[in-house]
């Protein structure tokens, strides 16, 4: 076992050539009275600064909550965008774990070590902490101590807690905008943040955008890339704020790797062992730059990304992966008629495999949540944009799950037919906002709701301004959508309570920038939308 797969090492005892794909389109494209942590304090804690740590350069992370344990992340980075700086040299680091934020009281503390081969990061699996709590947290490496950092436990099994608040967001390619979202996200009141893919973007640097919000070098590919890319965006003091200040459950998307990629199928003409190899550093990096729980482990050239995690007995979130185990997308990617590409509705089509498909049937099967939560990558819900060719049906985004309807409409009858309970699909990917109904049966106008799916819009990415306006002509055709906002960029706040369940969608104020570098890390951050679920009852209700 590697050393950052460890709790830790001393622990306190008190506590061939590949087709040519075309480039898809990218218009669309602890003590319990610790829970309580009043809101003056909430702001000052995600107001503190962390970048001018000489050796933990980019912050402290957490991640994965259990009901008695947590993973504790950071990286030695004294020279972060050039590999790290460290060379082969391998680093004690120590840990402490305390119940109050002046490090006063520690409960567990330990030390692991750091290595090369892992980019000098690691992830420290800390049990045998109390179920529902606040926890602090740091490092040191040769008495030079990393910033504070907060946490959390969840509630434990059987216990039904009176509410569960979280933020989720997707999409922050650092070109293109600065992270004012995060800015505010790090200020809320919070119990964790989902953050559902596009955690940084494989492109090269862009001559059109300022020299300090620049990607570095060409398109990544090596285990350095990666890696110094990662550190690029970690340096950003509002997204390390953000990790300071609440445990993280993420997944990848495409861009962790190569856009729109299909399990080992890349978006351009690459050979196979090359885009074998790739995707291998690209999830050994994301791994090491993660706070993920010890068994997403490295198998073979994958990675085992979805997991369960329950919070007490209010929700199940099951974390999805829909890109490393899919099939290619149907005719060469991109927008489809269904009636030129029947591929879309083939049965051995798949966005999960197989092995994913059973897994996800027998959580929810075995479920016995109020709320049943899939934290994934790309819309569920149909869209046809047919209205958009003078014809208003049959025409989609077959990278979504639009072009994979089988599979699809499996897991949706599944829904519907063992009445699984309040199911709730978060999604990211395309860069605008979006709340819907599910069905189990798309096709069908008397078909009956089964569950919501809300699609927060990107953190920066640019949706486009002229898009907006094209998809929301094709709304009429779709009437189980019921908001879209393709302007606007942030995050949203999801709020469940054992009866009901609120999604409020959070936006940057906008201000016109002919090469998208905005909204400024200082612009101010409201609600914009917000919509209600009654639990026991199917339908959305907006509120806002």
């Amino acid at each position: 076992m590697n050393s950052d797969d460890q709790d830790s090492t001393t622990s306190d005892a008190m506590a061939g050539a590949l087709p040519t794909r075309r480039r898809a389109i990218k218009t669309f494209g602890g003590l319990a009275v610790a829970a309580f942590v009043p809101g003056a304090m909430r702001a000052a804690w995600g107001e503190q600064q962390g970048g001018s740590n000489p050796v933990f350069t980019l912050g402290v992370a957490s991640g994965d909550p259990g009901s008695d344990r947590v993973v504790l992340w950071t990286r030695l980075a004294p020279d972060p965008l050039n590999g790290g700086g460290l060379n082969d040299r391998a680093a004690r680091i120590d840990w402490e774990v305390a119940i109050d934020p002046a490090m006063t009281r520690t409960v567990r503390r330990g030390t692991t070590t750091s290595t090369a081969r892992n980019g000098h990061a690691v992830s420290v699996h800390v049990t045998g902490l109390r179920p529902d709590s606040w926890y602090y947290y740091r490092f040191s490496h040769r008495g030079v101590q990393s910033r504070i950092g907060r946490t959390r436990t969840f509630p434990a099994a059987g216990v039904l807690p009176a509410r569960m608040r979280f933020a989720f967001c997707s999409c922050q390619h650092y070109e293109q905008g600065y992270y004012a979202a995060y800015r505010d996200m790090a200020t809320q009141d919070l119990d964790f943040v989902v953050h559902v893919g596009d955690y940084i973007y494989e492109y090269a640097a862009s001559a059109n955008v300022p020299a300090a919000r620049r990607h570095q070098g060409g398109e990544i590919a090596t285990l350095a890339d990666y890696r110094n890319r990662y550190a690029l965006y970690r340096l950003d003091r509002h997204l390390q704020d953000t990790h300071a200040a609440f445990p993280f459950i993420v997944t990848f998307d495409d861009h962790e790797v190569d856009n729109n990629y299909a399990g080992l199928i890349p978006e351009d003409e690459q050979t196979a062992e090359a885009f074998r190899q790739r995707r291998r550093n690209a999830y050994q990096v994301y791994r090491e730059s993660m706070p993920l729980r010890a068994n997403v482990q490295a198998s073979g050239d994958g990675l085992n990304l979805y997991r369960r995690l329950p919070y007490g007995r209010l929700a199940d979130i099951l974390v999805l992966d829909t890109r490393q185990y899919r099939s290619d997308q149907p005719c060469d990617d991109g927008l489809q008629f269904l009636q030129t590409c029947p591929a879309i509705l083939s049965p051995d089509a798949t966005m999960l495999g197989a092995t994913q498909e059973a897994w996800l049937f027998d959580q929810l099967r075995q479920s016995r949540a109020t709320w049943n939560v899939l934290a994934q990558q790309v819309m569920m819900m149909r869209w046809d944009l047919g209205a958009l060719t003078g014809q208003p049906l049959n025409y989609y985004n077959v990278d979504a799950w639009d072009g994979y309807q089988a599979q699809r409409d499996r897991i949706l009858r599944f829904l519907a037919e063992q009445r699984v309970a309040n199911p709730v699909v978060l999604t990211g990917d395309i860069h605008s906002a979006w709340a819907a109904d599910l069905k189990a049966d798309f096709n069908g106008a008397s078909s009956p709701v089964i569950g919501a799916e809300f699609v927060c819009t990107s953190i920066s990415s640019g949706f486009g301004d002229s898009n907006d306006p094209l998809v929301k002509a094709t709304l009429p055709s779709n009437p189980h959508i019921r908001y879209f906002d393709g302007l606007l960029r942030g995050y949203s706040i999801c709020t469940v309570t054992p009866g009901a369940w609120r999604t409020d969608f959070r936006a940057v104020q906008r201000v016109a920038d002919p090469v998208f570098t905005v909204p400024s890390a200082d612009l101010p951050v409201s609600d914009v939308a917000a919509f209600n679920l009654i639990a026991g009852q199917a339908g959305l209700t907006r509120v806002l």
